[in-house]
């Protein structure tokens, strides 16, 4: 596990397509996943803040992610109860718009498959946003529908969109995220957390 997580920081397979990018950046791999954890966040790929501090969720969009899933700080960042995997280990850069760029789909084929089968300890998964959604559940659906049909993958899969301030809109129209959703995922996470 050590060897792949050395690899992946290693990596450069999208320098030049990063390069190319309004932000004009250089790879920086952000890993966050030790073996043993029992907890796996499957997110997209990190922000601009995430790629500076080195630190996945370094940022507004974790602490309202913490607070879905009911964990402090310290419990978040536990490597050994807690991975981060998300489908792009870089930040992507920015459009000429200055929107995020989607996760390169080259990480994703060079490394995930290699990643899950090191976290063979997995009892619980949070998947957040279509690219991981589509990955993790092979669905083709949207991220609202895919979230509206969390029930068919509970108790070890919590599909959710992804906790950014500009889902702030999304989480008004479908209240029955936070009013359903996470209670069960929070007594889920606690379960894993403290078992």
């Amino acid at each position: 596990m050590a060897d792949i997580g050395e690899r992946i920081k290693a990596c450069r397979l999208c320098a030049g397509r990063f390069a190319a990018t309004q932000t004009a950046h250089a790879p920086r791999p952000v890993v966050w996943f030790r073996p043993g954890a029992r907890v796996l966040i499957a997110g997209q790929a990190p922000g601009l803040r995430v790629h500076r501090s080195g630190r996945p969720f370094d940022d507004a969009s974790g602490d309202r992610l913490r607070g879905w899933l009911g964990l402090s700080e310290a419990e978040f960042y536990d490597l050994d109860r807690v991975a981060i995997v998300p489908m792009a280990f870089c930040f992507p850069g920015y459009d000429a718009r200055g929107s995020d760029l989607p996760p390169p789909p080259a990480c994703a084929r060079e490394w995930h498959a290699q990643v899950m089968q090191a976290l063979d300890a997995v009892a619980l998964r949070i998947v957040i946003g279509g690219p991981a959604q589509r990955w993790h559940l092979g669905t083709r659906a949207g991220v609202t529908e895919t979230v509206r049909a969390w029930r068919d993958h509970v108790p070890g899969v919590f599909p959710l969109p992804h906790p950014s301030w500009r889902n702030t809109a999304w989480l008004k129209r479908n209240p029955w995220f936070e009013e359903e959703l996470l209670p069960v995922l929070r007594d889920e996470m606690r379960k894993v957390m403290d078992g």
